[in-house]
Order: C-alpha cells, then structure tokens, then sequence
C-alpha cells in the first residue's frame, strides 16, 4: 500500500471537531486500525516517538507491516542511554531496514548544566532532575515534533496513574495542537510481551533483567517483586506521578504535578 499516492496526499486532513468525533470511534477499533488510520491522515507528517522500550517494540513492527517503505521513527538520545537501548535500536535498523532519526540536547545548555550544577545533579532535587529532563528530553521533542501533524507514542493506562485516562487519539496542546496517537492505550503488559514472543521482534534485553520501563541509565534500575513497574524510574523520588515532562499536557494537567 503505497500512502504517499497523490489520493492520499491529497486526501484533506480532518478538522478539531472531526478529530473528537474520530477519537471516540477509535476506542473500540485495535491499535493496527488506529495506526493504519493515522498513516493514511498524516503520511508523511505522522511518526513514533521511540525509546526502544517494549511497547515501541510493538508500534515499530505494526507500523511496519502497514507501511514500512514509509514508516518515520525518531528517538531521543539524553547522552545518558543505556548499551542495550542502543543495541536493540541497531537490530531494529537491521530487521526492518528503516531509518531512525535521532535527536540529541543542545551542547551548550548540557555543559553548562553539567558544569554548574554536576554529572549526576538529578539526585540533588526534584528541581535538578526536571531540569535534566527538559534539557536532554523535553527541548529535543520539541524540535522532533516541529512539522508534523501527527505523532505516535507507546503510552499505555496500565502504566501509571498520570495515564489512566488517556485515548487512543488525543489533541496535544504543549505541542501546538498536534495529534497524539496512542494506539495502545488499553493493551496490558501480558499482550505487549504476548505480542513480542509470538512474533520474535527484537526487543530491549534490559526487560529480561527487571526493567519493565527503560529511561536514562542514572534514572532507571529494575524493579523488585511485587513493585509497581514504574517504581524503576526515578526511585528516589516520594511521588505516584512520576514523569518526565514528555507528556505533561497544560490542559489535561491543570497543576504542575507531572511536568
């Protein structure tokens, strides 16, 4: 299926009020219909934001399979990452053939960061890992996301409780009102891994060691039996709404709890 024929690119995009409309008839259809809608509406202004954990594990091979010739993938390198992410996004380069576009923090602010404040700063304060997380994470999506209409996450409302309401199309209104696809949302952990082993798609060994949710080295350990999967992230911190600010919405999240 080729979505960039002249039909699709000039297939009109739908409007605020058809996206509501869309987003609630969406909810009952499977992640493979939600993507393959996305595709065919944004192609080629739609791609995956991917940290190579097990649910962008899943997003890549679906995505693929509908339109691999022109999946988009990008990903956020902090400078922090640990080998085995960098590992599986080389089997997924292989496996699929795709290009993976990368996006690093800007150079200056990282040193003067690091300069001022240390390698390490994010253990100081709540205020010194946020500012970590906007430097390395937070800016650089900004620039990933800059002319696209549309981009996909692995979001899931198992996961956490800042993502126990989310849809499976949303309107992202921190990124200029793009779309935000969550094909996912309703999988649990049991069909993400179901989904990885009947389909021996290469995936993050960090998983097979206890890491259920994989973000920077310094910021992520395994998790013990019995914790929540997120406990891995951010240990040290005393708070249920842990996050980075990568999907802090200024609308969904009237405090700055998750920022």
């Amino acid at each position: 299926m080729d979505l960039l024929s002249s039909d699709r690119v000039n297939r009109s995009k739908p409007s605020f009020d058809q996206l509501n409309s869309i987003s609630e008839e969406m909810e009952s259809k499977s992640a493979k219909e939600v993507i393959r809608w996305a595709l065919e509406s944004y192609a080629p202004n739609v791609a995956l934001a991917s940290s190579f954990g097990a649910e962008d594990a899943v997003l890549i091979d679906l995505i693929c399979e509908i339109d691999g010739a022109h999946a988009r993938i990008f990903t956020l390198d902090t400078g922090r990452l640990n080998q085995e992410t960098y590992d599986v996004m080389e089997d997924v380069r292989k496996r699929y053939g795709v290009t993976i576009e990368v996006f690093f923090p800007d150079s200056p602010q990282v040193e003067e960061m690091v300069t001022q404040k240390g390698i390490n700063l994010m253990y100081g304060s709540i205020e010194n890992r946020k500012l970590c997380c906007k430097i390395r994470k937070v800016d650089p999506l900004k620039r990933a996301l800059t002319g696209l209409e549309c981009w996909i996450t692995g979001l899931r409302r198992e996961q956490t409780i800042t993502r126990n309401e989310i849809k499976k199309i949303e309107i992202d209104s921190a990124h200029g009102n793009i779309v935000k696809l969550n094909p996912l949302a309703d999988w649990t952990s049991d069909q993400i891994w179901k989904y990885i082993k009947d389909n021996e798609i290469p995936y993050n060994k960090l998983h097979d060691l206890g890491y259920p949710s994989i973000g920077c080295a310094p910021c992520t350990r395994a998790v013990k039996p019995g914790e929540d999967s997120r406990a891995g992230r951010w240990w040290w911190e005393n708070s249920s709404h842990k996050e980075c600010g990568l999907h802090w919405d200024p609308v969904k999240n009237k405090s700055d709890r998750s920022s």
